[in-house]
């Protein structure tokens, strides 16, 4: 994905204390084919340099006088923009080496230099970079995908249920055991049906009135893991009056399709007087 042009379009910040330094580095990456390279002798200005022009790479020198690379990277952790700090540190003590990486430094290059080590680890530090920032892109579009898609999928649920409720009286989803995990609609508040007793496994005393015929036939079907369209059923209730309704439902499988339970709506169709 990480292509030469790519990495030789990169930006470059080199610090150094050393005119001398500067110098030879802006010439060696000129030379490399580097098109973007800038350079300061003075450390207190990167921190603001970098929050500024967010560079690809930061060359910094360790030894400077008045802030050393050590507080420049810790200045640079505070105001990143990202979480990868992109610093190959120059230096001439090789004690600085394992304290400058456990500062945050990727990389190192020891002074003198060595031309052919820093076209190297300059263009291997810059690949693994641009690398990391492709992949945080990624990260940031799929997340803003994940959010829309959610985003989506809640505003097509409540279209659905707005649907239901307006094509029915009630819509109920049952889990794998049975158990209704989701009931709504007006029909339960003004009739006072408890969801369990019109379809469900129980028969205590809350089922009283309903026609046990039928709604062993509709449990069966269940049961069966099929689908019923307007299955009609009926209630007597205790003043003697009697209720009929349709209901129709479907089983739900997962991916794997094994079955996690049922869902549907239902109507009551008793004639209006």
């Amino acid at each position: 994905m990480i292509n030469t042009t790519d990495i030789l379009n990169a930006s470059i910040l080199i610090v150094d204390d050393q005119v001398s330094n500067v110098q030879l580095l802006e010439q060696l990456l000129g030379d490399a084919g580097y098109t973007h390279i800038a350079s300061t002798i003075h450390p207190e200005e990167v921190c603001a340099l970098h929050k500024k022009n967010a560079y690809d790479l930061i060359l910094l020198d360790l030894k400077m006088p008045g802030m050393d690379g050590f507080q420049v990277m810790e200045g640079l952790k505070k105001n990143a923009t990202d979480r990868y700090l992109p610093v190959i540190v120059l230096t001439a003590e090789p004690g600085y080496k394992l304290r400058a990486l456990q500062a945050g430094a990727k990389d190192f290059i020891s002074k003198p230099f060595d031309l052919v080590e820093v076209k190297t680890r300059i263009h291997n530090m810059l690949e693994v970079r641009l690398l990391y920032k492709v992949l945080e892109n990624y990260n940031q579009l799929l997340e803003q995908t994940v959010q829309e898609r959610t985003a989506e999928l809640r505003e097509s649920e409540a279209r659905f249920r707005a649907l239901t409720e307006l094509a029915s009286d009630w819509y109920w989803e049952q889990n794998a055991t049975g158990d209704f995990t989701t009931v709504c609609g007006p029909v339960f508040e003004t009739l006072g049906i408890e969801a369990t007793a019109l379809m469900g496994k129980t028969t205590d005393d809350k089922s009283s009135g309903w026609n046990e015929v039928e709604r062993k036939k509709l449990q069966s079907k269940i049961a069966a893991r099929e689908p019923f369209l307007d299955f009609a059923f009926s209630r007597v209730n205790a003043d003697g009056s009697e209720q009929q309704f349709r209901v129709s439902g479907e089983p739900i499988f997962n991916q794997s399709c094994r079955f996690t339970g049922y869902r549907g709506i239902g109507v009551e169709t008793t004639p209006r007087k």
